[in-house]
């Protein structure tokens, strides 16, 4: 299989739609802040002939398989190993100073879940790696043999939103005594058995623990909290910013900062607002946009995206 056949890139026609009045000045720079498999970026490469692309990832898998596909136009293309935190310091190394437009398509790639031995998907059995960069950093199975029920139970519910976190962190605890647990089926095996029947219906008991190791592991909210400042940052005027998020806790993130942004800072009972208070940003859509039913039967993995953009209209005083 291809890239092309692995991976269908979500929301692609809403992404040129909000990205593009952005970048058809000649010269202009787009920076895909999550490159995966360059399906985005490839698209935005072919409807804007004089666009510059920077292309970040963390996992080197992804940067090969993007570099081959987006080949044929290697002469405006830029691809940086990094988690997408290093943003800024990656405008740097890429010789660019303000950009015209970023895209942020947050979460597990396609790549990372078909590939059963990077084990983030809890319906194969591989081992608990979870790793987006493989070349450094804990995994899975390290976290579950090395935190203590305490801190167990804490990314469970705080990256799980998961009602059965003490109950899954004790059992895992247990679990461990006896052997290790390196396997997605170990640790499914003991998740299912700490379900109460009752609960075995409503959904896959491993669905938020399996997230929530993933997170940990890739420190995801940590570098969106300092990705996504530095990207608004970055903006010159007339800029956009998509961000897509596949979970609430990401997108309630994004939501607080895109509107901070577009929001006035004038003091309560200024008579005049002036001009160093007026909003940054606009906002580019009515609250989270999602995929339609077309584009959810097409590519069910677009069914959680949640969609928000933004435009700078004016540099920070």
């Amino acid at each position: 299989m291809t890239s092309r056949d692995i991976h269908i890139p979500v929301l692609l026609e809403r992404c040129l739609a909000l990205l593009g009045p952005a970048l058809e000045r000649p010269g202009a720079v787009l920076v895909d802040a999550t490159l995966g498999m360059g399906g985005h970026s490839e698209a935005f490469l072919e409807r804007f002939p004089e666009l510059r692309l920077v292309g970040l990832d963390r996992d080197t898998d992804a940067l090969r398989i993007a570099g081959e596909r987006l080949a044929p136009f290697a002469e405006r293309t830029t691809f940086l190993h990094t988690v997408y935190d290093g943003i800024g310091p990656a405008f740097d190394r890429a010789g660019v100073d303000r950009v015209d437009g970023i895209l942020f398509d947050l979460g597990v790639s396609s790549l990372q879940l078909d590939v059963a031995d990077r084990g983030f998907a809890y319906a194969q059995d591989a081992p608990l790696d979870m790793r987006m960069d493989q070349s450094a950093g804990t995994t899975a199975a390290d976290v579950l043999a090395t935190y203590g029920e305490g801190d167990l139970r804490r990314i469970f519910e705080r990256y799980g939103e998961e009602k059965l976190a003490g109950r899954y962190a004790r059992a895992i605890v247990a679990a461990r005594q006896t052997a290790p647990i390196e396997r997605s089926s170990d640790l499914v095996r003991i998740l299912s058995d700490a379900t109460p029947a009752a609960l075995m219906n409503a959904g896959h008991p491993a669905k938020r623990v399996f997230q929530a190791l993933r997170i940990e592991v890739n420190g995801e909210l940590a570098a969106l909290e300092r990705a996504l400042p530095a990207a608004l940052a970055a903006l010159r005027v007339g800029g956009r910013i998509v961000v897509m998020s596949y979970q609430s806790l990401e997108d309630r993130f994004v939501k607080r900062v895109l509107a901070d942004a577009a929001a006035s800072t004038a003091p309560a009972g200024l008579p005049v607002e002036l001009p160093a208070h007026t909003p940054r940003f606009r906002l580019l859509t009515k609250g989270a946009e999602l995929a339609d039913d077309d584009e959810r039967a097409r590519n069910p993995r677009a069914t959680p995206v949640r969609l928000r953009a933004a435009e700078r209209i004016r540099e920070d005083a």
